[in-house]
């Protein structure tokens, strides 16, 4: 099912790697990012853990919130595994179907670098 930047030659706003491709230390979604990472990247690993944290309180399983969304097991778990960046559509089934916000916003922003 479509719904996710994974589409190799589906047009991006940017030449921007998948959030994944940014880990220097550790293991993903908690993983340390590169000092050169973009904000989609710091935006996509906070998704991400909002995402592990979503499904562990509301008890959904990938395959019962991709019933309840339309939107593909295999998609969602790409998305928690860094893999892929969801679209709009997909992440509005997501927050419709947990009845909160998963999206990030300025939180996920990394700190900015101290002045040398």
């Amino acid at each position: 099912m479509a719904g996710a930047w994974d589409d190799p030659g589906m047009p991006r706003s940017s030449n921007d790697k998948v959030p994944r491709d940014y880990v220097v230390d550790d293991a993903w979604p908690h993983a340390a990012l590169a000092p050169d990472a973009p904000v989609s990247a710091h935006y996509g690993q906070a998704l991400a853990r909002n995402l592990e944290n979503a499904l562990s309180v509301s008890g959904h399983s990938l395959r019962t919130l991709a019933e309840v969304t339309g939107v593909n097991h295999s998609t969602i778990s790409r998305v928690i595994n860094g893999k892929v960046m969801p679209d709009l559509g997909t992440l509005a089934r997501l927050e419709a179907a947990f009845g909160f916000q998963v999206w990030p916003g300025p939180g996920a922003l990394p700190p900015p670098s101290p002045a040398g």
